[in-house]
């Protein structure tokens, strides 16, 4: 199951380290040891949580998240790379949802911000598995237990 979730993690490892080099002050070396890094931490947090029947199944395990606390595995691979959690608050946003599940890949910035796909693919056999979920995923109760109306974020590019 492993090959099964490289791209989902590649996508998800990619979008943490693309966050990092926006912010600036590492270099291109540590980046890469941070990707591969967050890939391996990743791949094993995920081994026997992924569910390519029931994509959302697990997947609150799955969800890597900052808010006032740093997310483990993203602190795993920094400090990989001499990274300190304090440094890690300030190149991030303080509030990142990512959401790492079978054919999808998706996060949020911000409590209220719009949820964004980075990776998204059909399942195989074409056959959709939401009149088998009882269970509402983890963006679902997101989407759910918000009121207030969202805010759009837009990811800042820094060219060179």
């Amino acid at each position: 199951s492993g090959a099964a979730m490289r791209t989902e993690i590649s996508t998800a490892a990619a979008f943490v380290t693309r966050l990092l080099r926006a912010a600036g002050g590492i270099g291109e070396e540590q980046l890469r040891c941070f990707r591969e890094c967050l890939q391996e931490a990743l791949r094993e947090h995920y081994k026997h949580h992924w569910f390519p029947l029931l994509p959302s199944k697990g997947s609150g395990y799955r969800c890597i998240r900052i808010n006032h606390q740093m997310d483990p595995l993203i602190g795993k691979a920094a400090g990989m790379i001499g990274l300190s959690h304090e440094r890690l608050f300030q190149l991030l946003p303080s509030e990142l949802t990512l959401w790492v599940d079978p054919f999808e890949v998706s996060y949020r910035i911000g409590e209220d911000g719009s949820i964004c796909v980075l990776y998204e693919s059909p399942q195989p056999g074409g056959k959709t598995t939401k009149p088998l979920e009882s269970r509402t995923s983890c963006k679902e109760e997101w989407r759910i237990g918000r009121a207030s109306p969202s805010k759009n974020y837009s990811m800042m590019t820094v060219s060179s």
